[in-house]
């Protein structure tokens, strides 16, 4: 196999409380991430860089094997870039952006989509890049921050939780010790230890269905590099399986999908002199008969769409695939997971500070439960489309794809699995309604993710996101705050949890993207959700 990427291998570290004196007390630490994944990571340095010491467990040496988690949407890489270290532009300078998806039934186009941001906006709406290139950034991120101790090859073999944290067992190369921590963020992935040995119910569905993935490396490109599309199949005549999908990674790395059926055997199904064949008909139904390629990454993968009842159990918190797990199609498992982390670490660090009860990390419990629903009920439907298993599915399915060559509402119901999007939170506590006659238009809801736009050249230019930051801001839609607004904002910085005001020019791009007046006035959460909003500041 070829191998564009080179591991890295990262060294264990003995740690100190192997050699602490036998019979003494165990260390207790503030906060334990077990999982150095691309979820736990994100969690441990957006709480380090929040003021809290982290200490990270991972049972390996190195990062996820094969392109994995591949497609990042605009909200992830928001997020990455807040991480600081410059992790969200090596996402978008090494990846590949696109926002054009086609689908195909046979050699029929039926369906396309566009995802090119409203506007002008600093990040693009996806770009394709391997979980083990952004898992590299984030290592060297943590790596710069001295409140993170990353320790490689520990496994956790046990949690025994309290009322004050948990209780954990870690297994070394060395032998095993004892860690308390205060609390204990769980993202340990899709079949989570932890979870397991709690005992802790996931609920939901396992589709009977596998799906082969394949990692190439091509010899020459296949498209422009101005014409980066995603193509998804329905019955593809290069294939024998109802469906097939078409990426393109870092690298020149591609990524194909092969739907297989229940009763194919994941480890034949995944060696190479069975991937190869399949792969080369692909690529030569496509027109592509002169181009070679090489295998590099494949596995085999079932459909799962389940969840956690709740995500809180006490001073345990679970993120990511260990909370829940949907289908690859639609992009939503990796990029809800980072966006769990970014509903977390800013609550937890409040209530490690004292400043905040611990009531507050009940509406991570409550939102994110709120996002998982909406991405395995988005996910779901987009398998059952894909997957049809009843005679009225597969009735269903073929009428909506005659009826997609003729009219648009047919086009519209063609499901390829409708990609991620963050979830409008509107009903959480944290979301305060508008108030009577404040008569808003537009998407900036309470309870939605703050819109991007290109801050003024004559005022530093930028971008409005750079400017929030992640704290609590004010942002007063004004050129000149009056004396009492002027007192309003300087109360507001000195209180027990301080927010900051950013003064945005009443008109430009910002101003119509959130439908600002003069003396329009959004609170914003520290990560950029839209908590409430007035039409004036009192």
């Amino acid at each position: 196999m070829h191998a564009t990427y080179t591991y890295p291998k990262y060294a264990f570290r003995r740690p100190a409380e192997l050699d602490a004196p036998a019979g003494g007390a165990p260390r207790r630490v503030p906060l334990v991430v077990v999982g150095a994944g691309l979820v736990g990571l994100t969690a441990a340095i957006d709480g380090a860089t929040r003021g809290l010491p982290v200490v990270v467990l991972d049972e390996e040496d190195t990062v996820s094997l094969g392109s994995r988690a591949v497609c990042h949407a605009k909200r992830t890489l928001e997020i990455l870039d807040r991480l600081g270290g410059g992790v969200g532009q090596r996402v978008v300078d090494k990846g590949v952006s696109w926002n054009v998806g086609r689908t195909f039934h046979g050699e029929r186009e039926v369906f396309s989509f566009d995802l090119t941001p409203e506007g002008t906006q600093r990040r693009p709406g996806l770009v394709n890049l391997q979980q083990y290139w952004i898992e590299q950034y984030l290592v060297e991120r943590a790596h710069e921050l001295p409140s993170i101790d990353l320790r490689w090859l520990s496994k956790v073999v046990q949690v025994t939780p309290g009322p004050d944290g948990a209780r954990l067992e870690v297994e070394t190369p060395d032998g095993r010790y004892t860690l308390l921590a205060d609390w204990l963020v769980v993202a340990d992935g899709a079949r989570s230890g932890i979870r397991r040995q709690l005992g802790l119910d996931i609920e939901g569905k396992v589709f009977q269905d596998r799906f082969l993935i394949a990692d190439i490396v091509l010899e020459r490109e296949l498209f422009p590099a101005d014409r980066t599309e995603r193509r998804f199949w329905f019955q593809p005549t290069f294939f024998g399986g109802q469906s097939a999908l078409l990426h393109r990674e870092a690298d020149n790395v591609w990524r194909l999908d092969f739907q297989l059926g229940w009763d194919a055997d994941p480890e034949e199904e995944k060696k190479p002199e069975r991937v190869m064949p399949r792969v080369r008909a692909a690529l030569d139904g496509q027109g592509f008969q002169d181009v070679g390629f090489e295998l590099e990454w494949a596995s085999v993968y079932a459909f799962q769409c389940r969840r956690m009842k709740r995500f809180r159990h006490g001073r345990v918190l679970f993120v990511g695939d260990a909370a829940h797990q949907v289908s690859p199609f639609g992009a939503r498992g990796g990029n809800s997971g980072i966006q769990d982390t970014d509903n977390l670490m800013w609550k937890l660090a409040l209530v490690m500070q004292g400043r905040a009860p611990e009531a507050l990390l009940d509406t991570y419990d409550s939102e994110r439960t709120e996002a998982a629903d909406e991405n395995i009920l988005n996910s779901t439907r987009a398998t059952d489309f894909m997957t049809p298993k009843s005679k009225v599915s597969k009735l269903f399915r073929q009428a909506v794809l005659s009826l997609a060559d003729e009219t648009p509402c047919g086009r519209a119901l063609v499901n390829s699995g409708r990609l991620s999007v963050p979830t409008l939170h509107r009903n959480s506590p944290l979301s305060t309604p508008d108030a009577p006659g404040a008569d808003f238009a537009g998407w900036m809801l309470p309870g939605a993710p703050a819109d991007d736009a290109p801050w003024p050249a004559t005022e530093g230019g930028g971008w409005l996101l750079e400017r929030l930051g992640d704290g609590f801001v004010l942002m007063l839609f004004s050129d000149a705050p009056d004396a009492a607004q002027r007192q309003a904002i300087e109360q507001l910085g000195r209180g027990e949890v301080p927010v900051r005001t950013l003064l945005v020019a009443p008109q430009g791009a910002a101003a119509e993207r959130y439908d600002a007046r003069p003396g329009t006035c959004y609170l914003m959460r520290p990560d950029q959700i839209v908590a409430a909003r007035w039409r004036t500041l009192d």
